[in-house]
């Protein structure tokens, strides 16, 4: 899983630092000013329908028993963030740019609260704050790493190529994810171990 999110964030942390340059040559038409305030906005249209879709989305989840439903909410949350990029791509006008920033905060609150609840479920034991720091590690360097070369990849290849390096690093972190199906709980609560076609169910 953590792997997994260092993928994710090595993608995002791509385009983070480079939006708003992106928003002022391909969006804005009125130069940095226009710019600013789209960049603004678009941030709003991200943060404020994450924040009211995650609680719906976290309380569905825990009134579920098992991780099945952890797992898929995650996976498909993956898989509208890997879109949100292709999206930017085909971007020409600020309401595009708050479209899919809204599909965007769907994603992550699919993806975020269930991704948060599986890795806390199977923390080891006396090792809390040493996994959760390496949870934080992998995010840092994965964003750092990103960030460092955004610039150098917008500068060689433009935003398009960008935006494909931040989907297909989007969709590795859901291959990487589906390694982890084999220690997703059942809907009783039991442990479900994948040997062959056949599930060995156990306490």
């Amino acid at each position: 899983m953590i792997t997994s999110d260092f993928f994710l964030n090595l993608g995002w942390g791509f385009l983070s630092p480079v939006f708003a340059i992106f928003i002022l040559e391909k969006i804005s038409n009125t130069g940095p000013v226009h710019a600013a305030e789209i960049a603004g906005l678009s941030a709003l249209f991200y943060w404020i329908p994450k924040s009211l879709f995650e609680i719906p989305v976290a309380i569905y989840l825990d009134k579920n028993k098992g991780e099945k439903d952890d797992f898929w909410a995650m996976i498909v949350g993956f898989f509208i963030l890997a879109a949100v990029p292709i999206g930017y791509l085909f971007s020409t006008v600020p309401w595009h740019i708050y479209l899919f920033q809204v599909i965007y905060a769907l994603g992550m609150s699919m993806a975020l609260p269930s991704w948060m609840a599986i890795f806390t479920r199977h923390i080891d034991k006396g090792k809390e704050a040493f996994e959760w720091g390496m949870e934080s590690s992998a995010i840092g360097m994965g964003a750092g790493i990103a960030g460092g070369l955004s610039g150098i990849l917008v500068a060689l290849l433009g935003f398009n190529a960008l935006f494909i390096f931040v989907s297909a690093f989007t969709l590795l972190s859901i291959v990487i994810m589906l390694f982890i199906r084999k220690h997703i709980f059942s809907r009783d609560g039991h442990f479900v171990i994948f040997s062959g076609q056949k599930p060995i169910v156990e306490p």
